[in-house]
């Protein structure tokens, strides 16, 4: 006997909140009331043996205050004429919204509709795509407004979001609330100030015309001869990408590792500075136009996605070289082997024809299913060997552990 009973009923009207669609009514031209809900009912054979079930079926229904039944007659050999229910029917908001107990949460979002109508109308579209996203917002939409009233005022405005000083808007609202942000500025401001360029949260700041943190460039010398100024050799630096750019310290080789005690550790070679890498993120590196007087060798994972950022640096230095991501390498280190868990599939066009080798077997899983070798597991001595053969013999004779 699994005929609708009013729980059965309840949950049908229930989905119709859940999937936001009893809240667009708050924005519809077309209301979808009275609204109908499927009913399954018993049928002759149910009169037959379960009549007594089937009259306190009927009477389950026709006492709930909220729903209108429409019968049918059923002409029963035994029980005689009978009227049973053969659809149901919620005939007004006001009526689901109490039969769900969702009559405040209706109010409150009936309240966001109202002020985005009178104070930025355009943002109406985003409340009918996300009316229950929108509802976890309630408490904090009208200073959600006020900021895009703001910037509608303000645009690009070249400071920090910190700065932004607005009434009842604390210091990090802007920042915690970049991803809705993100969504209604699209919305409410002009095409023209929106750099479409730069998307995702980290580049909120960039795509609204907001100052973000300088990107730093970390870098060691590595070569004490080279006349630095700062006190200890070898020092640890970050700077931003244009004073970088400026550098003039005479440096020949740059190295550039992913690992950060790859980095610390990078022995001493004559005319050269290791970079702490980027992944890939060589946007600011590539702006520095004296990387392109200098050698290059880059030292990632022998992985896909270390082929994958070898690729992308050479979209801005096409003469960088790899370094310890070789076939030799690998083999040396077979007892490191790891697994990639998401390799990369693309075709990578930069790379040269052995490591274009390397990379399909790695891709293809010709060496083995998601091979990897991680930096961090290339010995120390395989790496001052490697250096010693890749610079002529008098910077090798140079070379040293810090």
């Amino acid at each position: 006997m699994n005929w609708s009973r009013t729980a059965d009923l309840k949950a049908k009207l229930m989905r119709f909140w859940q999937s936001g669609d009893l809240l667009r009514e708050a924005l519809a031209d077309n209301h979808r009331f009275p609204l109908r809900l499927s009913l399954k009912a018993p049928d002759s054979s149910d009169l037959s043996s379960h009549f007594d079930a089937v009259r306190s079926w009927v009477a389950e229904l026709t006492g709930n205050p909220v729903l209108r039944l429409e019968f049918r007659e059923v002409q029963h050999r035994v029980q005689g004429a009978q009227r049973l229910p053969t659809s149901a029917w919620v005939d007004s908001l006001e009526g689901a919204l109490s039969w769900l107990d969702k009559r405040d949460e209706w109010n409150s979002f009936l309240g966001m509709v109202e002020t985005t109508r009178h104070s930025l109308p355009g943002l109406l579209p985003w409340l009918d795509k996300h009316p229950l996203a929108a509802l976890e917002l309630a408490e904090d939409w009208p200073r959600l407004l006020t900021v895009a009233t703001w910037l509608i005022n303000n645009p690009r405005p070249n400071i920090y979001l910190r700065q932004v000083d607005l009434p009842g808007l604390h210091t990090k609202f802007i920042e915690a609330h970049r991803g809705v942000l993100a969504e209604l500025l699209d919305l409410a401001l002009p095409s023209e100030v929106v750099d479409n360029t730069k998307s995702g949260s980290r580049q909120f700041a960039a795509r609204y015309g907001f100052l973000d943190r300088p990107i730093l460039i970390r870098f060691r010398v590595l070569d004490p001869e080279i006349m630095w100024g700062l006190g200890p050799l070898c020092p640890d630096i970050a700077l931003d990408p244009e004073s970088f750019g400026r550098l003039c310290i005479g440096a020949k080789r740059v190295f550039i590792t992913e690992n950060e005690i790859n980095f610390l550790a990078f022995p001493r070679v004559s005319g050269s500075i290791v970079v702490f890498g980027a992944g890939y993120g060589w946007e600011a590196l590539g702006r520095c136009r004296w990387l392109h007087q200098c050698s290059i060798h880059y030292w990632g994972d022998i992985d896909t996605h270390g082929f994958g950022i070898l690729d992308q640096l050479r979209a801005h230095f096409d003469h960088a070289d790899s370094f310890l991501m070789d076939r030799a390498t690998l083999d040396t280190h077979r007892l490191f082997w790891g697994v990639e868990d998401s390799p990369l599939r693309a075709n990578l066009l930069r790379l040269t024809q052995e490591e274009r080798t390397l990379y399909h077997g790695l891709r293809d899983n010709s060496i083995r299913l998601g091979l990897r070798l991680e930096q961090e597991y290339i010995s120390f001595g395989w790496l001052k060997q490697r250096l010693r053969d890749l610079i002529c013999d008098t910077a090798a004779s140079r070379i040293s552990t810090p």
